[in-house]
């Protein structure tokens, strides 16, 4: 076996690691889903198989780790979303609002992010908590205009819209 067809089998091998982590991830086996993830990134690492370590960790209760893997994920592609946003979500369980905005924004010019949606109404929540309600209703709107069905934005934009009528 060559040198290529060798890297080929570890990446592979990798992305099946990742896979199996993620099928234990949603069944609720984060210790195992954990552990599958490691592997992966020990093959072959990628932005997704350490935001997804990070998630796994978040389930654990284990935000610091969650944010330091999702930070791992950034060093390796600082163009892709998900930890960014990610970072702001933990953050946010963690009390720390002022510093969660700066992670969203950074989700938001991401180049690399299928679901900005996410990051503006996490955004919205964060500017919200604030007592920033009009740019919060921007952000929520900003989520819609993205995807129209996206639930948790039009649900905040709902509840906010009572609050201030």
């Amino acid at each position: 076996m060559n040198k290529m067809e060798s890297s080929k089998n570890y990446i592979e091998k990798s992305k099946e690691m990742f896979l199996q982590g993620y099928l234990k991830q949603i069944k609720g086996e984060y210790e195992k889903a954990i552990s599958l993830y490691k592997q992966s990134l020990e093959l072959y690492p990628t932005a997704e198989a350490y935001t997804f370590l990070g998630w796994a960790y978040s389930y654990t209760g284990n935000l610091d780790m969650a944010i330091e893997e999702c930070k791992n994920a950034i060093e390796i592609d600082p163009d892709y979303g998900n930890p960014y946003n990610d970072i702001g979500s933990y953050l946010m369980k963690q009390g720390k609002t002022d510093e969660a905005v700066t992670w969203f924004e950074l989700a938001i010019k991401a180049k690399r992010y299928e679901n900005a949606e996410y990051a503006h109404n996490n955004l919205g929540i964060a500017l919200e908590r604030k007592g920033l309600w009009n740019e919060a209703l921007d952000e929520f709107r900003t989520a819609i205009s993205i995807n129209k069905d996206y639930l948790p934005a039009l649900q905040n934009i709902n509840r906010l819209q009572g609050i201030l009528n």
